[in-house]
C-alpha cells in the first residue's frame, strides 16, 4: 500500500523536501481525537474516566503526548493545593477550570457539554504504527468506563485515513467480482456464436494474476488510484482474448486443419492486436507526464497489465481453444456446420454491421457534419466543466468516520494550518522571534480565514509576563524555563523553528483553489514584511501539498491529452509508415474527446483527479477498435475488394467481435460505478460513456473516414500514373515512321 506523501509528490521535488523531510520529520504531529459529549463533561465521574483513559494511552509506543481537560485540572489543583488529583466536588472542578488560560481551555473544552482528548503522534509514524495506536485508544475507551448516557467518539485525521484505507481495500474484491459477473452476462449475449464463450474471462484473470505479481517485482505500490486499474484491466484485457477467440473460431469453420487454423489466427490477428496494444499503451504512457507519482504508477500499472493480458490471451487462450477443439474435433460435424453458418456471409449480424458501415460511408456529409459540430460544441462545453477538489467528497458521505470528522469540526472547529518553517543560524535570536510574533499578528489581522498564529513566541511571552525579552541573555534565561516538550514542538536544534498559521476548516469552506490564493497572499506578505537578514522562510504543510497536487492532477489533463495524441499519431506512423493508417484512428478518437466533454457538461459532472486522465486514456482505449477494424479493412483490400465492398466485408466480419470487446470493456468499467467512493464511481460513469462513444465513432465515423481518404489516395495515385503514362505529342514518333508533321 502506498499512502504517504511520496504518492502525491515526487521525492526529489522541493515540495516533498519541505513538507515530508523538514516539517513532518521535525515538527509534524497527527492527533487521534476522542470526543466526549452528552451531558455536563466537567463532573468528577467524567474527568476520572478521562484520567483513566490518559493513563492507559500515554505509555503507548509512538504516543508523544495526551492533552485533555482532566490533566489540566490536576495540574491546576497541584498549583493551588499541592495535590495532583481531580477534586470530588463539581464546583471545585469548575473553579479550577476558570483559572486555566482561555486558549488552553477552549482547545479541549469548547462548552460544558463537549470535551476532547488529543492523543498526538509524530507525523512521520507509519500507517501501521498509527493503526496500532488507534487500536489501543479504542480498547482504552472501553476500559475507561465513561458514565452511562455519555457518547464517546474516536475520530481525527489518522482514524479517518485508516478507515478510508479499510473501506477501499474491502471494496476492491466486490468490484472485481461485479466486473467478472457482468462479463459473464456480456459474453453469453454478445459472444454466443462462439464455442466456450466464457473462456476469455479465465484467460484474462490469469493475466490479472500475472499483473499482481509484476507489481511486486517492479515495486509498483497499490494506491487509491491504482486500485481502480483492475476492473479496467479486466475490461481491456478481455478484448485481446476475444479477438483471438473470434478469429480462431472463424478459421476452424473454414478449415479441417486445426494447426493451420491456429497459424492463420496468429498470422492475421496477432499483428493487429500487438498494434492495438501499442496504441493503448501509448495512451497510458502519456500519463507519465503527470507530476503526481500515483498517476504515473497508475499509468505504469495499466501498461504492465495490458501486456500481461496480451500474453495470456496469446499463449493461454489460443492453447486452451486448440486443446478443446482437438479433443472434440471431428466428432460433431453439425457443430462445425453451425459455426460455418455463424461465420459465413449469411450471418444476420454480419449483414447488419456491414450495411451500417456502408450507409455511413455513403453519407459522409451527414455523418461528419453532425460528428464535427458535436465535437466543437463539446470542446467548448468542456471549458465550463467544473473541477472537484475536496478530497472528503471523494469518499461515501455516510461513512461513519467521515460523519464523525464532520461532527468534530462542527464542535471544535477545523485544524487546518499553514506551516511556516523559519531557518536561521540561531532561531532563538530575539530579532527572529520578534519577527515571527509580529508577522503572525499581521496575518491574523489581514486575513479573516487565519484565526491565530502559534510559535515559540507564545510560550516565551507566557513565561515573561506577556513580553518578549529584548536581549539574548534574557531570551536564553526564559528558554530554560520552558518545558522540553513545548520547546521541541516549535524548535529543532538551534537553526529551525516553526510558525503555524491556523486556518480552521478553511479547506472545506473555501475549497483548495481559494486556499491556493490565500497561500499566495501569505507569500506576498513575507516579501512585504521580510524577516531579518540571513533568515529564510518556507511555507509548507498539508494544505500547500494538496493545492499543488490537485492543480497538477486537474490542470495537467490537457497536456496529457495532447501528449497522448502526439504519441499515438507518431506511433501509428512508425508502425505503418502510412499517413492514412496513422491519421484515421486518431481523427476518429479525437472526435470522441470532444463529445465526452459535452456529455460531462450536459450531465453536470465535475472533473476529479481520476477523470482528468480520461482524455489520454480514451485515445489509447478507443483507438484499439479503430485499429482492429482498419487492419481487417486493408486485409480485404489486399484481397482485391474496392473500398465500399472492403468496408462492408471487414465491418461485417469483425463487427461482432468489436461489439463484444466493447461490451466487456463497458462491463469492466461499469463495475466501478458500484464503488462506494464517488471518485471511482464518477470515473466509472465517464469511462462507460466514453467507451460507448468510441464504439459509436468506430461504427459510424471510422467507415466514412477510411473510405473517403482511401478513395482520395486511390484517385491521387491514378492521376500520378496517368500523368506518367501520358504521351508527349511533340516528341512521340509517328507509327508510320515518317515523323510528326505540322
Amino acid at each position: 500500500m502506498g499512502t504517504g506523501t511520496d504518492m502525491f509528490v515526487a521525492k526529489e521535488s522541493r515540495l516533498y523536501q519541505d513538507f515530508d523531510l523538514l516539517y513532518r520529520q521535525y515538527f509534524g504531529t497527527a492527533a487521534i481525537v476522542i470526543m466526549v459529549e452528552g451531558g455536563d463533561v466537567t463532573t468528577p465521574e467524567v474527568l476520572c474516566a478521562i484520567d483513566r483513559l490518559n493513563t492507559g494511552v500515554s505509555g503507548t509506543k509512538d504516543v508523544v503526548e495526551v492533552i485533555d481537560i482532566a490533566s489540566m485540572v490536576k495540574q491546576a489543583n497541584l498549583g493551588v493545593s499541592g495535590r495532583s488529583r481531580i477534586p470530588g466536588d463539581g464546583s471545585a472542578i469548575r473553579a479550577l477550570i476558570d483559572t486555566l488560560p482561555e486558549k488552553q481551555r477552549g482547545m479541549v473544552l469548547p462548552d460544558a457539554r463537549h470535551t476532547a482528548v488529543f492523543v498526538t503522534m509524530p507525523a512521520r509514524a507509519t500507517d501501521a504504527e498509527m493503526e496500532d495506536v488507534l487500536a489501543v485508544v479504542e480498547d482504552m475507551v472501553e476500559w475507561a468506563a465513561f458514565p452511562a448516557g455519555y457518547n464517546v467518539i474516536v475520530t481525527g485525521d489518522p482514524a479517518f485515513g485508516i478507515a478510508m484505507q479499510h473501506e477501499m481495500t474491502s471494496s476492491m474484491g466486490p468490484l472485481l467480482l461485479i466486473a467478472s459477473l457482468l462479463m459473464v452476462v456480456v459474453l453469453f449475449i454478445a459472444f454466443r456464436h462462439a464455442r466456450w464463450q466464457l473462456l476469455p474471462l479465465p484467460t484474462v484473470l490469469v493475466g490479472i494474476i500475472w499483473t499482481f505479481g509484476a507489481m511486486g517485482f517492479l515495486g509498483i505500490p497499490l494506491s487509491m488510484v491504482s486500485m481502480s486499474a483492475f476492473p479496467i484491466l479486466i475490461g481491456l484485457g478481455i478484448d485481446y482474448a476475444i479477438q483471438f477467440h473470434n478469429r480462431i473460431e472463424e478459421e476452424f469453420a473454414r478449415s479441417e486443419d486445426a494447426k493451420r487454423a491456429v497459424s492463420e489466427t496468429v498470422r492475421h490477428t496477432a499483428p493487429a492486436v500487438v498494434i492495438a496494444l501499442i496504441i493503448t499503451g501509448l495512451g497510458f504512457v502519456s500519463l507519465f507526464t503527470s507530476t503526481v507519482p500515483m498517476i504515473q504508477d497508475f499509468g505504469l500499472l495499466c501498461l504492465v497489465g495490458i501486456i500481461c493480458c496480451f500474453f495470456s490471451a496469446l499463449f493461454i487462450g489460443i492453447t486452451a481453444i486448440y486443446a478443446l477443439h482437438h479433443r472434440n474435433g471431428g466428432k460433431n460435424h453439425k457443430q462445425r456446420n453451425s459455426r460455418a453458418k455463424n461465420y459465413g456471409t449469411d450471418s444476420a449480424a454480419e449483414r447488419f454491421f456491414g450495411s451500417l458501415a456502408v450507409w455511413a460511408a455513403k453519407n459522409p456529409v451527414l455523418v461528419l457534419g453532425v460528428a464535427g459540430l458535436l465535437c466543437l460544441g463539446g470542446l467548448y462545453a468542456d471549458t465550463c466543466v467544473g473541477i472537484q477538489t475536496d478530497v472528503k467528497k471523494f469518499v461515501p458521505s455516510d461513512m461513519p468516520s467521515l460523519v464523525d470528522m464532520h461532527h468534530m469540526v462542527s464542535v471544535l472547529g477545523g485544524t487546518d494550518q499553514l506551516n511556516v518553517i523559519v531557518k536561521a543560524d540561531d532561531v532563538t535570536d530575539p530579532a527572529v522571534i520578534e519577527w515571527m510574533d509580529r508577522f503572525a499578528a499581521r496575518e491574523v489581522e489581514l486575513h479573516p480565514y487565519i484565526s491565530s498564529g502559534e510559535s515559540i513566541a507564545g510560550p516565551i511571552k507566557a513565561a515573561n509576563h506577556g513580553e518578549l525579552p529584548e536581549d539574548r541573555a534574557g531570551m536564553d534565561a526564559i528558554m530554560q524555563t520552558i518545558p522540553d516538550s513545548t520547546r521541541d514542538r516549535y524548535i529543532y536544534g538551534r537553526g529551525t523553528t516553526l510558525l503555524n498559521l491556523n486556518i480552521g476548516d478553511a479547506i472545506s469552506g473555501l475549497g483548495l483553489p481559494r486556499i491556493d490564493r490565500l497561500i499566495g497572499l501569505v507569500e506576498d506578505d513575507i516579501r512585504w514584511m521580510p524577516p531579518p537578514p540571513g533568515v529564510t522562510v518556507t511555507i509548507t504543510g498539508n494544505s500547500v501539498t494538496m493545492t499543488t497536487v490537485i492543480a497538477a492532477l486537474t490542470t495537467g489533463r490537457r497536456l496529457m491529452t495532447v501528449v497522448g495524441l502526439v504519441l499515438i499519431l507518431g506511433g501509428l506512423f512508425l508502425l505503418y509508415r502510412d499517413w492514412l493508417k496513422a491519421i484515421v484512428p486518431v481523427l476518429t478518437m479525437t472526435l470522441v474527446i470532444g463529445w465526452s466533454g459535452g456529455v460531462m457538461y450536459a450531465l453536470g459532472m465535475d472533473y476529479t483527479p481520476m477523470t482528468a486522465t480520461l482524455g489520454a486514456l480514451i485515445l489509447g482505449i478507443g483507438s484499439e477498435y479503430a485499429v482492429m477494424m482498419m487492419e481487417r479493412y486493408f486485409e480485404e483490400r489486399e484481397n482485391g475488394l474496392v473500398p465500399i465492398d472492403a468496408i462492408r466485408e471487414s465491418t461485417g466480419k469483425i463487427g461482432v467481435a468489436i461489439l463484444a470487446s466493447g461490451c466487456t470493456t463497458l462491463a469492466g468499467f461499469s463495475a466501478l460505478i458500484a464503488s462506494p467512493f464517488s471518485m471511482n464511481r464518477n470515473f466509472g460513469i465517464v469511462t462507460v460513456i466514453d467507451v460507448l462513444l468510441a464504439l459509436l465513432a468506430s461504427f459510424f465515423v471510422f467507415p466514412v473516414l477510411i473510405v473517403w481518404l482511401d478513395r482520395m489516395r486511390e484517385k491521387g495515385r491514378a492521376r500520378k500514373v496517368a500523368k506518367i503514362q501520358e504521351p508527349d505529342r511533340t516528341k512521340q514518333p509517328n507509327r508510320t515512321g515518317k515523323g510528326i508533321t505540322g
